[in-house]
């Protein structure tokens, strides 16, 4: 699940107490919708879930985010990969492949940890 955009440069200058991402999760709201077989068949609401993060998430979270700044500062954009995070992941966003922006990704993993189903 797509997070937020990353800017390298907003990335590089700010901790992430000040980060775009930390703002981003702190409105967190997450919609659990029930489909049919296919999309085309009706669905319904089964659950809206304010996300709030625990303290140990936020660490976690931060020590990710951290670690995808100082692989910006050291080694550029270009050199992110999805198997960084344990709970956010940097991730290639737009069509096809070769595409240069990257965003946050929510890992299965932190949402198992923050919804309550």
């Amino acid at each position: 699940m797509a997070v937020t955009m990353i800017d390298p440069i907003q990335v590089m200058k700010t901790p992430f107490s000040d980060s775009h991402l930390l703002q981003k999760l702190n409105k967190f709201v997450c919609v659990l919708r029930v489909v049919g077989n296919n999309f085309a068949d009706h669905s319904y609401i089964h659950a809206v879930h304010e996300v709030d993060l625990d303290v140990e998430t936020k660490k976690i979270i931060e020590e990710d985010y951290e670690t995808i700044r100082a692989q910006i500062s050291q080694k550029g954009l270009k050199s992110l990969s999805g198997k960084m995070g344990k709970l956010i992941q940097p991730r290639t966003k737009g069509a096809g492949h070769g595409s240069i922006s990257r965003a946050f990704y929510a890992r299965k993993e932190f949402l198992k940890r923050v919804m309550p189903i």
